[in-house]
């Protein structure tokens, strides 16, 4: 019994699935820049582990906020400025999240 391959196929599978890893990955980045361009940085809270370490102490997500919003209040865009960018940032987000469950539909479907 021989088994044969077929290269090119292989070889478009792996680009289509670079790609795709680049668009969800890259759609995603631009989105978390412009909510933090918008003024709204994700401020993530302490992560607590059952037996491990603490990520973060309050004392610093504190300061983190803190800085967040004082960078918020510095910010050059004017109000118009900061709603467009996060629109885009919901988008940008939005095309992630499309990317992810079109990729997903085509996993189910065929």
């Amino acid at each position: 019994m021989s088994v044969a391959i077929d290269w090119f196929a292989f070889l478009e599978v792996f680009a289509a699935a670079l790609a795709g890893a680049a668009l969800v990955v890259g759609f995603y980045a631009l989105g978390l820049r412009l909510l933090v361009r918008a003024g709204r940085a994700p401020v993530v809270a302490p992560a607590e582990f059952t037996d491990a370490i603490t990520i973060i102490t309050e004392k610093e997500a504190h300061r983190a906020a803190k800085a967040a919003a004082k960078a918020a209040k510095k910010s050059p865009l004017t109000e118009g400025q900061k709603t467009l960018a996060l629109v885009a940032a919901y988008a940008s987000f939005a095309v992630s999240a499309l990317a992810v469950l079109g990729g997903l539909l085509l996993l189910v479907l065929h």
